[in-house]
């Protein structure tokens, strides 16, 4: 499947000529049919002789609807450019070639319509002034038809050159993406919204729910069509109809993008390169009232010239451009700029960063993704994914990081390691790169939480505090000189058990847990603390952190005042 934008001068012919290649009038508009003028977008669609299917946009040609032949001309595949050889080469078909260039055109074909009007001599000067003027752009060399959509002259032969090209021209990726400008948006009986757009990037299916952006709305794909039939599914690449629901249609129209909200970045301000066109009589500066037409919108846009703060006409140049409304944004979205004032097309480009980081004066932004890695030094997968539009392999955890921060992290980590002395460094205390750098580490080992060089002692084996507990297991003299750091590294591993502030050895524990099973034994009602602190020979200093212990390990339960047997309890 391909998209075809048409382009060129008004009354050129560009919807008569979508009619006679689709059997489908693109002007859908009473003012339009009235008035023989093509206002607003058409669409229209056929299946050339090969069996490949094509998607006509038709765009409106008189300089007055310009904002309308912008909103249909993004994300289309290719072009059918038509000049009449009753006018020749005309200023809006300059105006045409120019925004189809800007917003990365590289297929098309020229339809020389109203061939019938002329002989052969005016028609081969006709195609001649079409070979000069399109010298050196991407449609130098295009095949060149001349066509009468009324007699039906050469529309097989345009047919068959439209196959040529819809053959060479790439077909829409899929990066499991999807984004669908909205160019029409209106309300079917029975059916309630209903949003039209050339749909790019990825796959979507009914009950799919997706964002609305700008905004914070969302909407469940109910229904979709393409080329007139019915879908549970369409991927990138389609003129796309789909019938939403939980939104009103009085809330969508162009400039709306739909998408789904965890693979998009959203962004008031981005970086872009901007070609300035050759046939400006000026400079361009920050001074302006500009406008930004990027997929199917229109934004009124702040300008920051990165470098110069003047770009000459012909000059190519970085800018950071100031958006009134998020927008779900890309490196390699193109765009053009105009201004208001004066009414004319300044340039247009690609958008390269969608989210600065450095100041205006000192960023040199370009598609690079190991740029936006360094200007951050951190990053998560999933975030340079949105902020790049490639996905890229982490290196730590799902962490990506220049080689240079993740060698002086792990410089830093190794610091704190040699400074926790002998116990270790709690990775607790460290954040989450930092932890995943010390796991990571040949010559570092954690254990139990703590972590210290391979070749370090573990001073907590073999302990003596666990010892002097051992001593008097259900008595213990509680310790004084290990430090807090060493206890809790015991009671991390297992060794010690605390309880309420007092100290017991694990063992102590255990012999605690089968005493008390004993006593169950005898009297499975219950027994009470006083009866476990006579069968352990202790005191009630002790017996209650004990039973408070056997209780948080589920040997035993609480019942009023007695303890009953729990589900870890011994078998004796």
């Amino acid at each position: 499947m391909h998209v075809v934008a048409t382009a060129g001068h008004v009354d050129h012919g560009k919807s008569t000529l979508v009619q006679a290649l689709t059997g489908t009038d693109p002007d859908r508009l009473a003012e339009e049919k009235e008035r023989g003028l093509t206002i607003d977008l058409g669409f229209a669609f056929t299946t050339l002789p090969s069996g490949r299917k094509i998607s006509f946009v038709d765009v409106p040609g008189h300089i007055r609807f310009i904002k309308n032949m912008l909103a249909g001309v993004g994300g289309v595949d290719a072009c059918v450019f038509v000049v009449a050889a009753t006018e020749g080469w005309k200023p809006q078909s300059e105006e045409h070639l120019r925004i189809l260039e800007l917003l990365g055109m590289r297929h098309g074909v020229v339809a020389l319509t109203q061939i019938g009007l002329v002989d052969d001599e005016l028609a081969q000067l006709a195609r001649m002034d079409v070979e000069e003027n399109t010298e050196g752009s991407f449609l130098e060399g295009a095949e060149i038809v001349a066509v009468d959509s009324v007699d039906g002259t050469g529309i097989n032969a345009l047919r068959d050159a439209l196959d040529d090209m819809t053959e060479l021209a790439p077909t829409a990726p899929n990066n499991k993406r999807p984004r669908l400008w909205i160019d029409r948006a209106f309300a079917a009986t029975g059916a309630g919204s209903v949003v039209t757009g050339t749909l790019t990037g990825g796959r979507l299916r009914v009950d799919d729910e997706i964002s609305l952006v700008p905004g914070t709305k969302k909407a469940r794909i109910r229904g979709i069509q393409t080329q007139g039939e019915t879908r549970t599914k369409i991927d990138a690449g389609h003129r796309v109809a789909l019938n939403l629901a939980n939104v009103e249609h009085q809330i969508l129209g162009r400039g709306i993008a739909l998408a789904f909200d965890n693979q998009w970045h959203r962004t008031q301000k981005f970086d872009a390169e901007l070609q300035v066109l050759p046939n400006l009589d000026h400079e361009v500066s920050r001074r302006g009232a500009f406008s930004l037409y990027i997929g199917s919108g229109e934004w009124p846009v702040r300008l920051r010239v990165l470098g110069p703060n003047r770009l000459a006409p012909g000059a190519s140049g970085s800018v950071r451009i100031f958006l009134p409304e998020e927008l779900p944004l890309l490196p390699g979205d193109r765009f053009v700029l105009r201004e208001s004032g004066r009414n004319e097309t300044v340039g247009g480009g690609q958008v390269l960063d969608v989210d600065p980081q450095l100041k205006a004066a000192e960023a040199q932004p370009d598609l690079s993704v190991e740029r936006v890695i360094a200007e951050r030094g951190w990053v998560r997968t999933d975030k340079l994914e949105r902020l790049t539009g490639q996905s890229i392999k982490p290196v730590l955890g799902d962490w990506v990081a220049p080689p240079t921060v993740i060698a002086s992290a792990e410089q830093a980590v190794r610091g704190l390691i040699e400074e926790a002395g002998p116990l270790g460094l709690d990775v607790a205390l460290l954040d989450e790169r930092h932890r995943l750098i010390a796991n990571n580490l040949d010559d570092i080992q954690v254990i139990e939480g703590r972590a210290r060089r391979v070749d370090q002692e573990d001073v907590l084996i073999n302990h003596p505090l666990v010892a002097e507990l051992e001593a008097a297991p259900f008595a213990p003299v509680q310790p004084t000189e290990p430090s807090r750091e060493e206890i809790r590294g015991l009671v991390q591993r297992g060794a010690v058990v605390q309880s309420d502030g007092v100290l017991f050895a694990a063992s102590s524990i255990e012999q605690a847990a089968t005493v008390v099973a004993q006593l169950l034994q005898q009297k499975p009602s219950g027994v009470t603390v006083a009866e476990i602190r006579d069968a352990l020979g202790t005191t009630r200093k002790f017996a209650l952190p004990i039973c408070a212990i056997l209780d948080n390990t589920g040997i035993t339960r609480r019942r009023e005042d007695l303890r009953i047997p729990g589900p870890r309890l011994p078998e004796l």
